[in-house]
């Protein structure tokens, strides 16, 4: 039973909102101990919000589009009364006072949020191994990791923990663990989704999204979280589609679908191998393919690193441990330690222009090739992370574990959507084909999206 199909058995009666809620609370009770996704679970309101929610239905009244289905949160999004911690002992005691707009929308139609999940501190990662929480296992190959650093969001979903779950994406960190964890992870277009409530790792990067097992629960969660908030200055006013209008498409007729070679060249060959057999599924379901390059792939890390360190620095200026939780540099790990040294030395004013400056620059470059390499084609497709997830507790030089990012910083720089689903596996660890599209064009990735699943 996919997402929309347990929904409208919800919406009739044929199961309860409270006997999903249970179920879920059954895997987690059994599992996450070992797998530790969860870090906070909210089991009480759960119920009691399903408890509303059937009685809503019973009575004949309206429920929400998502009612009953169950959503967990990564952990640096706010959640009212629960502890948003950030994975961090800098924050392990801070009880969030409001709702994030995406978890207001969420709970306005009567989706229930079951509780928060383990990430890399602060977002701060690729693995989930820097949470202060412990690692999180990859339910999909245990032993080795999850990605990040939505790590916990994309682990309760491999391990069938909740419905839905929601992280956030700055370089990567939905559609990396995605493709480690074998389920469907979405960046909309930068300003599609509010980022109100969500503790920044780097404003003009970050954007939350969505994480499901199948393509019907990414679309109704866009429905619900894509919308203009009047509080937050980067969200776009648009004519946003139904997302869930193209989930039954079986046809990509009249698509015109691009591989790049750079892409491919820093990619391990047995991902590629996969990932092509994915590539080769869109064109059986009637897309065109053509071949573009891209001459800035070398650039990208450097530009997404040193943006990312400047405004990360300037994020965590607020964490001094006087009005909530510790001085952050005080209690953080070494990855969050690493960048807040590194973002103080280049936003210093001598080296401002030297580096942060330049990375604004070398950011427009990327984009315009991007937005040009788009003009003609409606998806360009390929791998979404270039090798396999690596053991737990391995040890990657910084670089090691950054080369994780270089086919998905791209989406962030440019601030197109983009997105995950699984192409098959490599020595059974799952591997992921990334989607990229135009801004705004969010839609045409969940209809190639939706093709893929339903000829499998």
């Amino acid at each position: 039973m996919n997402v929309i199909e347990k929904l409208n058995s919800i919406k009739t009666g044929e199961i309860t909102a409270k006997e999903n809620v249970e179920s879920f609370i059954k895997v987690i009770d059994e599992n996450n101990e070992e797998i530790n996704a969860f870090l906070e679970l909210n089991k009480e309101n759960a119920l009691k919000q399903a408890k509303a929610i059937d009685e809503k239905i019973a009575n004949g009244k309206k429920v929400g589009s998502l009612a009953g289905l169950v959503f967990g949160v990564k952990a640096n999004i706010n959640v009212e009364d629960l502890i948003v911690s950030a994975a961090s002992k800098t924050l392990e005691n801070y009880i969030g006072s409001y709702n994030a707009s995406v978890v207001e929308k969420i709970i306005a139609e009567d989706g229930i949020i079951i509780g928060l999940l383990n990430m890399d501190e602060f977002a701060a990662g690729s693995s989930t191994e820097t949470s202060y929480f412990g690692p999180t296992q990859n339910p999909a190959a245990i032993g080795r990791i999850p990605g990040g650093s939505s790590g916990g969001s994309a682990a309760a979903i491999a391990a069938k923990m909740c419905d839905i779950s929601i992280g956030s994406d700055t370089g990567g960190s939905i559609r990396n663990p995605a493709s480690h964890c074998g389920v469907i992870g979405f960046k909309p277009t930068y300003g599609a989704v509010s980022r109100q409530g969500l503790l920044d790792l780097s404003m003009s990067l970050d954007q939350i999204g969505p994480l499901a097992n199948d393509v019907s629960g990414i679309a109704l969660a866009l429905n619900t979280i894509v919308d203009y908030d009047e509080t937050e200055c980067t969200t776009l006013n648009w004519d946003k589609p139904d997302f869930t209008s193209v989930i039954e498409d079986n046809s990509l007729e009249n698509m015109k679908i691009a591989i790049c070679k750079e892409f491919i060249d820093v990619t391990d060959d047995e991902i590629n191998k996969t990932v092509n057999k994915a590539i080769n599924k869109l064109v059986d379901g009637g897309a065109e393919l053509v071949e573009v390059s891209f001459d800035y792939i070398d650039l990208c890390l450097p530009t997404y690193y040193l943006i990312n360190y400047v405004e990360f620095f300037s994020a965590t200026r607020k964490y001094d441990g006087r009005d909530y939780g510790y001085r952050i540099e005080e209690v953080c790990g070494d990855e969050v330690l690493r960048r807040i040294k590194i973002g103080s030395h280049i936003a210093q004013a001598e080296f401002s222009g030297k580096y942060y400056k330049q990375a604004l620059k070398a950011r427009s470059v990327i984009r315009n090739e991007i937005n040009s390499m788009l003009e003609n084609v409606d998806l360009i497709v390929g791998p979404t992370v270039p090798k396999l997830p690596h053991k737990i507790g391995e040890k990657l030089t910084p670089m090691e574990m950054y080369a994780y990012d270089i086919l998905t910083v791209i989406a962030n720089l440019a601030g197109i959507p983009a997105g995950s689903i699984k192409a098959g596996e490599v020595d059974n660890i799952p591997v992921g084909l990334q989607l990229q599209a135009k801004p705004l064009d969010d839609l045409k990735i969940i209809k190639a999206m939706s093709v893929l699943q339903n000829t499998q």
